[in-house]
């Protein structure tokens, strides 16, 4: 699973809400700045986790409605899901460390 999926407001709920693995999803723009910072440490997040989680990105332009479900008022803004719920939510550009900080505490067994 290391691809970087594609996440739209029609695939959202299977992809995303019915995973069997946890899923960080990026919400961006293409006109946002620090979107585009951030992107190298999702796909690196993406590679380095494998089948363990899935990671994909949503263009909150092009996907509203999901956007708007979330709450999602500044971006970039990461969400991790887990059993379909949100389980850890990063707003804003950050070091990579503190991207893999979340996730591992997602994907660690107490979580």
């Amino acid at each position: 699973m290391s691809e970087l999926f594609t996440f739209t407001d029609e695939n959202f709920q299977k992809e995303v809400k019915e995973s069997s693995v946890p899923v960080l999803v990026d919400f961006w723009a293409v006109w946002c700045a620090p979107c585009r910072m951030i992107a190298p440490f999702v796909e690196e997040v993406a590679k380095e986790y494998g089948d363990k989680i899935k990671v994909g990105k949503l263009d909150v332009d092009s996907s509203q409605k999901t956007a708007a479900e979330f709450g999602i008022r500044s971006i970039p803004s990461l969400l991790i899901f887990k059993d379909g719920k949100v389980a850890e939510q990063i707003i804003g550009a950050v070091p990579k460390k503190e991207i893999v900080k979340k996730v591992e505490s997602v994907l660690s067994p107490e979580a």
